[in-house]
């Protein structure tokens, strides 16, 4: 028998993929020992510092820009050297003669600090009564704020040093302050302060997301798999993915600036896209492994078990390289934008699709053929009374005929109208996409957990003329922008616009607009320039610079994403129609998540369940939109592969196209749902974080993968595919003939 099985196994035909998982597989020791030079190398040099700095002592700010008109006209009033570090105090009256005690106390050991200038509205003539120190008074007398700048020195940025000690003199006022006045607010707070705020709640955030994702995707697998050994694979493999990708990150970083939040997004795409393929390849293998035995091959013999690997991996391993270089050509589209930050994600993305890949294709099989026969048996929860029976059941392979075999015949009596139905409740779940407002999370929705909420919430309430201005008009001289700011204010939505302020060479004046009409207002103003040098900038004029930016990349990404998956999957099934229809519908499906996104966060209604101030939250993060988008269709690619790759297969054995849809969404089915359940427990998990881009981004994806995993592969696919049978295979001839040559097969 022994003898027979090796025989089997030697007439077994397998492609590189298959080769290479059978070399891990015969080779584990080696195989993990590489491995683990890797992650210890990525590990300690990404999250130990061995050898300089940490990748988080390494990542920048979160707040994605371009060079646009904004950027130009915050040039021209920004200094170019110095740091300021401000005391905000509100709640109090600043004449009181104990506040003004401390006030000029801290003023006098400000002003000794080297290069530094403080501005203090007690200390001008007049006081908190003056003009000019108004933006220093809140709105209801109640509270002043104290500036120090430290400059720069021959062209230097400004001492280090000495900001830090003007920050630890301005925390001390603040203690003072707060002791002496119960109820009153004093807060200390910079730009550095933000940067190093958000930077703690990003790896906050990080921890929270896999502490909640990992537990919950162990479950689900314990259940798919019905043991310990199995539901372990997938999630080792995916720890594997993260850490090496946290190391190419950190390589990244000597290129290029990589945002905190980048981390976020790449670890939750990194964790579902390892878990996915990690899954399909265990399973596959679990099916390969009971087919040789039923076919008579002996249970015990290694070969067996080193012929099923080389099986598995020559068809799952297949699906994995089409649906990772799928992912890979959706990030790939990212790279043609302006901002550092979007490339910085696609090129991360790119890194943790392939490491993933790679951890699929030789991780997984090593340890396989470690485990050896304890990777087969039934787990300690198939012993459970009642319990145990179900997961049995489950963990067991997909039978030939099951619930989605059923489902799909149902589906097949009626296929017309379950697509036109399908197509109409996406387009229902999509439509709140039309009153899309975009926005600029990183600067408007500062999460409470940082510790310049405090600071920059009051700042924007009661000294709204010191708070960043949302849209600002900047000229050269000051009778022009009298001109155009007499235009302006006829303006809807436009509140008022201030009295012009010289700045530097330049003359500016405020535009006060409500937030959620504030890119409306830039745009009014942009549609009819002035005769005149002149500059809109802004938090506002910023986003849509940022806007414009990204949509004047949007037709290269559409043409490179379109026509990369167009030829994959064309190269995969020799058809032109299937390539044509995965695109409609992933966009049907981007459309409804898209929908919900807009309707829970710019419409506030998932402001109770995500713990987020609907109030501060004006709209849709305009990188959230390039990113759901982008990750979305990747995440809808990856399911289309696991089902397509299944039919591909009944077609290429001779069952009709009915059965062969049928027969394939039954075999691809269960682990479609729970890679999908896995996807969304990993995305919700990190969208119970704190930074609003995280969470529109963690739902977004969420709400993608179940809409497509749902509503789209097991109805409107299979229901598509049989209403236009006759058609779905059809390519032009001379496509035919090339695919013939050039075609890659699926087994």
């Amino acid at each position: 028998m022994r003898q027979a099985t090796r025989r089997h196994a030697a007439r077994v035909r397998v492609g590189p993929i298959g080769r290479l998982g059978a070399s891990a597989a015969r080779h584990p020791l080696v195989t993990l020992a590489c491995w683990f030079v890797v992650v210890a190398a990525a590990a300690a040099t990404a999250l130990g510092g061995i050898g300089g700095q940490t990748l988080f002592d390494r990542l920048a700010g979160s707040v994605p820009s371009v060079h646009g008109e904004s950027s130009a006209g915050a040039d021209r009033l920004a200094s170019s050297s110095g740091k300021s570090v401000t005391l905000l105090i509100h709640g109090v009256d600043p004449s009181d003669p104990e506040v003004v005690t401390r006030t000029t106390t801290l003023a006098r050991d400000l002003a000794a600090l080297p290069h530094t200038t403080v501005v203090d509205p007690l200390a001008v003539p007049g006081g908190v009564h003056n003009p000019q120190v108004a933006p220093l008074v809140a709105k209801d007398g109640r509270g002043i704020l104290i500036t120090a700048t430290v400059a720069g020195v021959g062209g230097h940025s400004a001492s280090q040093t000495a900001v830090d000690d003007a920050q630890r003199l301005m925390d001390a006022a603040a203690h003072d302050l707060r002791a002496a006045h119960q109820g009153t607010t004093a807060a200390v707070g910079s730009t550095q302060l933000l940067t190093d705020s958000l930077m703690s709640i990003s790896e906050s955030d990080l921890r929270r997301g896999e502490t909640v994702a990992l537990p919950i995707a162990l479950v689900v697998m314990l259940i798919v798999f019905g043991g310990f050994i199995a539901a372990g694979l997938p999630l080792i493999g995916a720890g594997a993915s993260i850490v090496v990708s946290l190391g190419v990150l950190l390589g990244f970083t000597y290129v290029t600036d990589v945002a905190n939040t980048v981390i976020n997004v790449v670890t939750a795409v990194g964790l579902g896209l390892s878990i996915d393929y990690g899954l399909l390849v265990v399973s596959r293998f679990r099916e390969e492994y009971r087919a040789s035995v039923a076919a008579g091959a002996d249970a015990r013999d290694p070969a067996t078990r080193l012929a099923a690997v080389a099986s598995a991996l020559d068809h799952a391993g297949r699906t994995v390289l089409f649906s990772g270089t799928t992912f890979a050509i959706a990030s790939l589209g990212l790279l043609v934008f302006e901002p550092t930050f979007v490339h910085a994600v696609g090129i991360a993305a790119i890194a943790v699709t392939v490491i993933a890949m790679l951890s699929a294709t030789t991780l997984i099989p090593a340890i396989i053929g470690l485990t050896g026969q304890k990777l087969l048996r039934p787990g300690a929860l198939t012993r459970l009374p009642w319990l145990g029976r179900y997961i049995t059941r489950f963990g067991d392979v997909a039978p030939e005929e099951g619930f989605f075999s059923r489902l799909t015949r149902r589906v097949q009596r009626h296929p017309a109208l379950v697509t036109l139905g399908c197509v109409v409740v996406l387009l229902l779940l999509g439509s709140p996409v039309v009153a899309l407002t975009l926005a600029n999370t990183s600067i408007d929705a500062v999460p409470r957990a940082s510790s310049q909420y405090t600071f920059e919430t009051t700042l924007t309430d009661e000294f709204p003329d010191a708070a960043p201005a949302r849209v600002q008009l900047v000229t050269t001289t000051r009778e022009h922008l009298v001109d155009w700011t007499r235009d302006v204010s006829k303006l809807p939505h436009v509140a008022s616009v201030q009295q012009p302020q010289k700045s530097g060479e330049s003359w500016t004046a405020r535009v006060e607009v409500n937030p959620r009409d504030g890119i409306e207002v830039v745009r009014s103003i942009r549609a009819d320039p002035p005769p005149f040098a002149h500059w809109v900038t802004g938090i506002d004029a910023g986003t849509v610079d940022l806007a414009d930016s990204l949509a004047r990349g949007a037709p290269w990404a559409i043409l490179i994403v379109a026509a990369g998956t167009i030829a994959l999957l064309f190269l995969m099934t020799g058809s032109l129609v299937i390539p044509l229809k995965a695109l409609v519908a992933s966009a049907l499906s981007l459309g409804a998540s898209l929908g919900l996104l807009v309707w829970g966060f710019q419409d506030g209604a998932f402001a109770g369940i995500l713990g987020f101030d609907a109030d501060r939250v004006y709209g849709v993060d305009v990188i959230v939109l390039l990113l759901a988008l982008a990750f979305g269709f990747g995440l809808a690619m990856d399911y289309e592969m696991f089902i397509l790759s299944r039919i591909k297969e009944r077609v290429d054995a001779g069952l009709p196209g009915r059965e062969a849809i049928a027969l394939g969404l039954q075999r691809s089915g269960r682990i479609i749902t729970s890679a999908a359940l896995i996807i969304i427990v990993v995305f919700a998990g990190f969208a119970t974080g704190d930074l609003i881009i995280i969470k529109q981004l963690g739902v977004a994806l969420a709400f993608a993968v179940f809409i497509d995993a749902t509503l789209v592969r097991c109805l409107l696919v299979p229901a598509f595919m049989t209403w236009q049978e006759r058609i779905m295979w059809w390519a032009p001839r001379w496509m035919k003939r090339l695919h013939a040559r050039i075609g890659i097969a699926e087994s």
